[in-house]
């Protein structure tokens, strides 16, 4: 049955497919306007090409992602599971509890910037500017006073008189390491109980004479009846969207400095 329908379905897609075609057109207006020139409506698309490329990076970068999924990767190596839950399970959960905890932030972006520059209100620039304002509030509400320093002694700039003054270019990657050393803390707090039970079980294993049996194959049921008595899931989200409320001393926001005094300019 499926040999006699498949010459009949392709004579149907190559008679219809020229109708399909002719009846979807997609327009590109190129031409240059009162606004602007060919070359112009051609930058601005390579532009919006090039953000949509840097989409997931941007959320990897600019928010909460980092943390989390680092946080849920220590945990499946903790329990003594490669492949469970798998990759793409983990990587959605991430996102969505990125999406969860940045969520105030995507709103005010989307007001402040792209609303208006959908109607057309304020240019392009106006708009990056106003859209990224929210993401480094957020990232300056997060960021490490010292992995900031580090990154404008590197840059060689400075002084700045607030946080606020200082480039993107600056605060994302302090932001970044500050994240990882944050999900590391939180990685080695969710080893500790996995560990324990990893030397109750080898040392109950070498009593017993049974040192050839590996102590994963018998510690890991009693890893995950653990995890499940405690709601382990449960705690593991609540706890990773609470980090972002509460902000421990050592990742406050470095205040508002006198002129050079908390961000001093390094020597040229």
């Amino acid at each position: 049955m499926i040999k006699r329908s498949l010459p009949i379905f392709l004579f149907l897609l190559a008679f219809f497919a020229p109708l399909l075609t002719q009846a979807q057109t997609i327009s590109l207006d190129m031409q240059g306007g009162a606004d602007g020139t060919v070359t112009g409506r051609v930058i601005q698309m390579v532009a919006l090409l090039t953000v949509l490329s840097l989409a997931p990076s941007i959320v990897i970068m600019m928010t909460s992602f980092t943390r989390i999924i680092v946080v849920l990767s220590f945990l499946r190596t903790a329990i003594g599971l490669q492949q469970t839950p798998p990759n793409p399970v983990l990587i959605s959960l991430a996102l969505f509890l990125t999406f969860f905890v940045m969520a105030p932030t995507f709103q005010t972006s989307y007001e402040q910037g792209i609303k208006p520059l959908i109607n057309e209100e304020i240019d392009e620039m106006v708009a990056f500017e106003r859209s990224t304002e929210p993401f480094k509030e957020f990232m300056l509400k997060h960021v490490r006073e010292n992995d900031l320093k580090l990154f404008i002694d590197l840059s060689k700039t400075g002084p700045y008189e607030t946080p606020q003054a200082i480039p993107l270019h600056i605060v994302i990657p302090a932001f970044m390491i500050s994240e990882l050393r944050r999900a590391f803390e939180i990685g080695f707090m969710l080893f500790l109980p996995f560990l324990i039970i990893d030397m109750v079980t080898s040392s109950i294993l070498m009593s017993m004479g049974m040192m050839m049996l590996p102590p994963i194959l018998i510690s890991l049921p009693f890893k995950l009846i653990f995890f499940v008595i405690v709601d382990g899931w449960n705690l593991i989200a609540g706890s990773l969207v609470q980090s972002f409320d509460s902000i421990p001393p050592d990742l406050q926001p470095p205040g508002t400095p006198e002129a050079g005094a908390a961000f001093p300019a390094t020597s040229q």
